[in-house]
């Protein structure tokens, strides 16, 4: 089978030809459809410091996915084959006290698809039956891929009520994007979405954002006056990991605004703690999907609103084939684009 493959601790992936994995007990094998490049994939291609400090040579790549089951272990009843399916990449211990709470998500040993185990850069992936996700036959593939990052932006729109709410959300990347999507379709009041990049504001407009503006020439306050705001805003969702774009958020928050932060920063960086405390703010670290309920959240969602599953497809923008995975990741580099899929069908 082809596979994308990390062949040595330097710079860059191979395509390669590959022994099909069979699934081994409790193991589910899929075809893949579709794949979507992630910044953790970038990460990775160029090999930076942190890739060197989490992966083992050779490996195959690639968490996001969307695929039909090919083969099921004996002892899995779960799943069957044939069905189209999606996946949490995050395999947890199962023993440990978070685990054993029910909070898989916040699980201590979690190793990843693609990072820490082979993973779905490839014809076919193998993993834990119970990390499948069962789609409907009619999702449409592409859809199917996005719901690795979909899930974060789940995670992180709906970890506070935002019925009636002033949303700000920082980062108008694939992620923010979408979150900005869940919150027009939750019931938000305005949703103001900030970054540097035009490409991507419009791309927030299209998700439903009332304002989408450019943080070098518009200011946050400027974006409330528009809109008539005088209170600030009651929930923050920080997508960028950008220092300036959290200063900006927490300088516009009304008091006792709460923040969900996903975004994660190239380095440590200063907060108005005396804002924090005096405007009594909540912020909470995000960090992918909650098991599973996030995964339910997103279901239901897509499968009640149209409006939603076109503004999620909107956030596709480019599709490439295996062959072209150079090209693909050049885009993903670019930061010109929404998400940016490998079509392995």
């Amino acid at each position: 089978m082809r596979a994308l493959v990390k062949t040595a601790p330097a710079p860059g992936l191979e395509l390669r030809d590959v022994p099909e994995p069979l699934p081994g007990p409790g193991e589910v094998a899929v075809r893949v459809l579709r794949t979507g490049l992630c910044g953790t994939d970038l990460h990775l291609y160029d090999w930076d410091a942190w890739a060197a400090s989490v992966v083992t040579t050779p490996m195959i790549i690639g968490h996001e996915f969307y695929g039909e089951v090919a083969a099921v272990a004996d002892d899995v009843t779960a799943v069957r084959v044939g069905q189209r399916v999606s996946g949490e990449g995050h395999l947890v211990c199962g023993a440990c006290r978070n685990c054993r709470a029910g909070r898989r998500h916040l699980c201590i040993n979690t190793v990843g698809i693609g990072v820490n185990r082979d993973g779905a850069f490839a014809d076919m992936l193998v993993m834990p039956a119970g990390n499948l996700w069962v789609q409907p036959d009619d999702l449409d593939p592409d859809l199917g891929a996005l719901f690795d990052p979909f899930g974060n932006a789940t995670h992180t729109a709906l970890s506070f009520p935002i019925a009636g709410e002033d949303v700000v959300v920082t980062g108008a990347g694939p992620i923010g994007v979408m979150a900005t999507a869940i919150t027009r379709h939750v019931g938000a009041r305005f949703v103001v979405v900030t970054d540097v990049s035009d490409v991507r504001l419009e791309l927030a407009k299209a998700a439903g954002a009332d304002l989408a503006i450019n943080a070098t020439t518009t200011t946050l306050r400027e974006a409330m006056g528009r809109l008539g705001m005088r209170e600030g805003f009651d929930i923050g969702l920080e997508m960028s990991g950008a220092p300036s774009a959290v200063s900006d958020m927490l300088g516009t928050m009304n008091h006792g605004g709460r923040v969900a932060m996903l975004g994660l920063p190239h380095g440590d960086y200063a907060i108005d703690w005396g804002r924090v405390i005096t405007h009594m703010l909540t912020i909470k670290g995000i960090y992918g999907r909650e098991m599973y309920d996030t995964w339910y959240a997103m279901s239901a969602m897509l499968q009640t609103s149209s409006s939603l599953r076109s503004a999620l497809g909107s956030v596709i923008t480019h599709r490439f084939t295996p062959d072209r995975f150079a090209e693909a990741f050049e885009v993903v580099r670019s930061g010109r684009c929404g998400k940016v899929l490998i079509d392995w069908s």
